[in-house]
């Protein structure tokens, strides 16, 4: 499971493409909106979504003639539950060597 995390975790790793999420996040939008709203051109939002499609974090929905990209929130749930499961381990190992130090 955490090795198929990398790609999504390169993905969000890059500023533009966290705004980009977090923006998508609040509602959907086609990439031309995304450039009026970011100070970055069409043409590199359009590969920033794709990276993101690619990786699972968004889907282009077509409405009318426009492409819209929406978040998807099951992948984002998959990454914060990976997230939340490597936490919870650092936890009982930090628990471990408190009781340790405690009973020295």
């Amino acid at each position: 499971m955490s090795a198929a995390l990398v790609p999504t975790f390169a993905a969000l790793g890059d500023p533009t493409r966290w705004e980009i999420l977090v923006t998508l996040g609040e509602e959907p939008a086609s990439a031309s909106a995304l450039s009026e709203r970011l100070p970055v051109s069409r043409q590199a939002i359009a590969r920033h979504l794709a990276v993101l499609h690619e990786v699972g974090l968004v889907e282009p929905v077509r409405v009318g003639r426009e492409v819209r990209y929406r978040a998807l929130g099951s992948r984002l749930s998959q990454t914060a539950d990976a997230l939340a499961a490597v936490g919870a381990a650092w936890e009982r190992r930090l628990a471990t060597i408190r009781e340790i130090a405690e009973g020295l």
